[in-house]
């Protein structure tokens, strides 16, 4: 990506969040993938979230990445008012460890789809992934990218020792 202006968006919750969904962040930044971040509460900013959400795409943003803990409405909020790529990453909770937010995430009703990724920091970083992946459909330079970079996870992969 050679512009500097957002095309994915990494949403969350609440400032709390941004411990899990930094790895998003920083899994784009080694692509060179220009995103904002913002904290967009489903339950305490619901319109600042649906007009997020409505504007999204006329702004430019092409995948949003969503990260929510507890109930774990936002994934699914903007999924309903936009029809970009919306990931949804659980942030582990603190009673119930992301769980519920896993369930939130993936139950969404037929129609309205939300790709759910797993809890916490992997989940982050490979919707990251996911959202490259998606714009190296139209993006050679990123589709060469991400095959260099699973090319590397294989070599590290096959050259990985055992302690005996």
């Amino acid at each position: 990506m050679q512009e500097n202006k957002p095309v994915v968006a990494i949403l969350m919750g609440s400032n709390s969040d941004w411990d899990v969904m930094k790895n998003a962040a920083e899994m784009l930044q080694s692509f060179d993938v220009p995103f904002e971040a913002k904290v967009v509460s489903a339950h305490r900013m619901p319109d600042e979230m649906f007009e997020y959400a409505e504007t999204a795409r006329d702004r430019g943003i092409r995948v949003i990445i969503a990260g929510a803990g507890g109930a774990a409405h936002l994934p699914g909020m903007l999924a309903a008012k936009t029809t970009l790529p919306v990931c949804g990453v659980p942030v582990p909770s603190r009673y119930l460890k992301g769980q519920d937010s896993l369930y939130s995430i993936v139950q969404m009703p037929k129609g309205v789809p939300v790709a759910t990724f797993a809890i916490g920091e992997a989940g982050a970083a490979n919707a990251a992934l996911y959202a490259v992946q998606i714009l190296g459909t139209t993006d050679v330079v990123l589709a060469d990218k991400l095959a260099a970079f699973r090319k590397a996870q294989n070599e590290k992969a096959r050259n990985m020792t055992l302690p005996l």
